[in-house]
């Protein structure tokens, strides 16, 4: 972690004392549990017999600010199991980690706010870090209130969690809250159902049904996707859901995954024999061992947008963001040894061409290093995260070093989109693989004749599409791009009179692959043109008498700002002049 994340997170977790401190104050009987920093903040968990809600926050935070000002030490101490019992009898929150401590067989840590000699001074377990002082915690704000079990585990009991955030400055908080309400007004779950592009059924729990709208997008999507690969030389495949357990085994996935995959017993047997598939990877790999491959067909690029399934918890579940079901746009790509470097630098601008296309921007990218479950010797991942390594530095990109967070196949990149927000999304990652040959001996025919082992790279760009999509919901705030815009013309008659010239008009441009809507519904002008902005549609043609006997259309533009939609008025023009203007705008977006 950077330094500056370190001194964010010694603050975070030095206000998240202050608040239980605070608490503890203001509510007596109070028996506060855990509260660690996070990456947006921090949050407290706490037992209380009496009622704490949102509307107590303003006087939270004023006894907070006063403790702040107070500049009171923070005071670190080791002190023995017996001491911290005694110091935390009434606590049986705190008991249960002191037993866990006293199983590792380690002393106490404690953090005292206020000199540890004098009355009145504040103490919590912990193991810190900290900052030195009350008065180092920069501006914070206390954000919500929820249930939270203690340990995360439903069996348990129900505690109250109140979340905050701090930051170093008033500016980075103020920016932090700008972030936070645009991000309710963006939220893809309240825009998908508003532009009607999914929807949710608890007879499919935590997977997404698509309404033609959001078909559309997905694509369109698609569509963009399959257009690039293709110009990059890639092939595409489609491998099934359904593989043996056998198959799972051998790639360690059985190993490694288990409890994100769907088991399957088939009729004929009583154990289970086969499973859903979590990634893709598995079946590409019964293509490329269909038949004898040779260097000649290297490097052999297969692409494949493949759905896959993944048992994710009810409470990891997060609208299209994290569903159960979702599609990846994978792609494997086998080679020599001397192509890896080339193949990887090829796919860092495929991501980058492609992210350019949505106006996403890299934040950074992390090189991803050996987990501890792992498969592999040392010796091939040292020499896999050595070729990363170079990639990146002779690419010239700026990159963090994730220790322990690789594939347990192969170290990775991760690109770390930043938004319209300036918030940050995980998106491509890009694997390499020496393990999966080696599983599934693999191999192809050298120049000389001999038989030898490919290196395989696995990769997406989106990573999970329905994910990506959500993304852009949020990042566009539903005002997509014209080429990506579900309805990209609708088509307005003024009176059911102009009907039969706006189906003529509306079959003209569906020629011409242009996704179409007419609003012949019985209401006034006003209210189609109301509800087409609200809908975000970005061009409305109104079609009159006057219209139809000069054969040409009113045409209205939706702006092209993410933050508001402004209407623009170009009046009446030919309808050769305006498919070409709308197809100049889809090409160049291009």
């Amino acid at each position: 972690m950077k330094k500056n994340n370190q001194s964010l997170e010694k603050m975070r977790h030095s206000c998240e004392h202050v608040l239980h401190q605070a608490m503890t104050e203001l509510f007596p009987g109070l028996k506060r549990a855990m509260g660690p920093a996070t990456d947006e903040g921090f949050y407290h968990d706490f037992d209380y017999n009496g009622k704490v809600n949102a509307d107590d926050f303003p006087k939270i935070e004023k006894r907070m600010q006063e403790i702040i000002k107070a500049n009171l030490p923070i005071v670190r101490q080791q002190i023995s199991i017996g001491q911290a019992r005694k110091l935390f009898k009434n606590n049986p929150y705190k008991q249960e980690w002191l037993d866990e401590i006293e199983e590792r067989g380690e002393k106490a840590t404690v953090y005292w706010t206020g000199d540890p000699n004098k009355t009145g001074s504040d103490v919590d377990l912990c193991k810190g870090p900290h900052v030195k002082s009350t008065g180092e915690i920069g501006p914070f704000k206390l954000l919500s209130i929820a249930g939270a079990y203690w340990h995360g585990n439903e069996k348990n009991k129900m505690l109250t969690r109140i979340y905050g955030t701090c930051f170093s400055t008033k500016k980075e908080l103020d920016k932090y809250l700008w972030q936070l309400k645009e991000a309710k007004k963006r939220d893809h779950r309240i825009l998908g159902k508003k532009l009607d592009l999914f929807s949710f059924h608890p007879e499919s729990p935590g997977n997404v049904f698509r309404h033609p709208k959001g078909f559309n997008l997905i694509q369109a999507l698609f569509d963009y996707w399959r257009k690039v690969h293709q110009e990059k030389g890639y092939v595409e495949i489609r491998t099934p859901v359904l593989l043996t357990k056998k198959t799972w085994d051998k790639s360690g996935h059985t190993s490694f995954f288990i409890d994100k995959m769907y088991k399957v017993i088939s009729p004929d047997s009583k154990k289970w024999n086969y499973a859903v598939k979590p990634m893709n990877c598995d079946g590409g790999i019964m293509v490329y061992k269909n038949k004898p491959r040779s260097y000649k067909e290297f490097p052999l690029r297969m692409g494949e947008i493949g759905v896959v399934h993944r048992h994710e918890a009810s409470g990891e579940l997060h609208g299209i963001m994290r569903p159960r079901e979702f599609t990846q746009d994978d792609a494997h790509i086998y080679c020599t040894p001397a192509q890896v470097k080339s193949e990887l630098k090829a796919v860092i601008d495929l991501c980058f061409e492609i992210y350019n296309t949505f106006s996403l921007k890299l934040d950074h990218l992390e090189l991803s290093t050996r987990p501890e479950k792992s498969i592999g010797s040392d010796q091939v991942w040292k020499e896999a995260e050595k070729i990363m390594k170079q990639v990146l530095k002779e690419k010239k990109v700026p990159h963090q070093i994730n220790e322990g967070d690789g594939a347990f196949y192969g170290p990775k990149f991760d690109f770390h989109l930043k938004d319209n927000m300036g918030r940050t999304w995980q998106c491509a990652t890009i694997q390499l693989d020496f393990a999966q040959p080696e599983n599934f001996n693999l191999e192809y025919i050298t120049a000389k004749g001999n038989k030898k082992k490919p290196v395989m790279i696995h990769r997406t760009v989106y990573g999970s599409i329905e994910r990506f999509l959500g993304i852009l919901i949020e990042h566009f705030a539903g005002a997509f791009p014209v080429w990506l815009a579900p309805t990209q013309v609708i088509i307005i008659p003024i009176t059911d009179k102009n009907l039969k010239h706006a189906q003529e008009i509306a079959k003209k441009l569906r020629d011409e692959n242009l996704r179409v809507e007419i609003d012949s519904r019985s209401e006034t002008m006003q209210k189609k043109i109301k509800e087409a902005e609200e809908q975000k549609i970005p061009y409305m043609l109104i079609l009159g008498k006057k219209e139809e006997k000069e054969n040409k259309v009113s045409v209205r533009q939706r702006g092209q700002t993410c933050l508001a939609v402004d209407r623009k008025e170009f009046g009446q023009m030919t309808f050769e002049k305006f498919l070409g203007k709308i197809q100049r705008e889809i090409k160049d977006k291009k």
